[in-house]
């Protein structure tokens, strides 16, 4: 049986050169502010074009729509992680889990790459991954902390909160185009008031099951990457 003590050691990436590196920084901070004003299928060559640099040198830094996700939005989810974190720290775990949803449809509201994000799976983008499993870690300690103290209904799931984040991604399109960008706050209270414990009734369907939201969010992933290499140079 293999040991840790026999695996080889990794061999360090070479640092790029500055030029190099220079463009990689460019290409991540225009992609970073594109896919938050226009969402995840903001063109490549749009992207490109905002670091001044050709399309080729992108596809070189990263080769497909994947991992440039994975560099800008890893980071970006950090934020959402932060959410938890102080929602988490809150006395009072109704309290908690209310901020965490409002923060959430906060920073929906104001990164539509963001918002993109939260609602699919990018099972090569390794780092987004990560950062999203330790979300996920967060939002069922808020669920169960409320729970236990008898303020959230007992037959919530996690996976009922992945609904609340695609109605919220239509919601917001919707409150946009109405001129009202901050309408989504009703819609969520109307939302958080159907989540108290005391107004709890018995629901006509079951939750999805973990390995269907999964299914969709790799769906609604794919349609998304799918774009990257329609303008590939050959």
């Amino acid at each position: 049986m293999a040991t840790a003590g026999d695996a080889k050691e990794p061999a360090a990436e070479r640092p790029l050169r500055r030029d190099a590196q220079r463009n990689r920084d460019a290409i991540v901070a225009a992609a970073r502010q594109l896919f938050c004003d226009q969402g995840l299928e903001a063109p490549l060559d749009e992207i490109a074009l905002r670091a001044q640099v050709g399309i080729a040198t992108l596809y070189r830094r990263f080769p497909s729509r994947v991992e440039l996700l994975d560099a800008v939005l890893a980071d970006t989810l950090q934020a959402h992680i932060e959410v938890a974190e102080q929602a988490l720290a809150m006395d009072d775990p109704w309290e908690g889990f209310c901020f965490y949803l409002e923060e959430t449809c906060r920073l929906q509201a104001t990164d539509r790459g963001l918002n993109d994000a939260l609602g699919m799976r990018f099972p090569r983008a390794t780092g987004l991954e990560a950062a999203r499993g330790r979300l996920f870690d967060l939002g069922g300690q808020l669920i169960a902390r409320a729970q236990q103290a008898g303020q959230l209904r007992a037959d919530l799931t996690q996976e009922d909160l992945a609904l609340v984040t695609w109605a919220n991604t239509r919601v917001l399109q919707a409150v946009r185009a109405a001129g009202a960008p901050d309408a989504w706050r009703r819609h969520l209270g109307f939302l958080l008031d159907g989540f108290r414990a005391d107004r709890a009734h018995p629901l006509p369907e079951p939750p999805l099951a973990p390995r269907q939201v999964y299914r969709a969010m790799l769906v609604l992933g794919r349609r998304s990457a799918g774009t990257a290499d329609q303008h590939r140079p050959q």
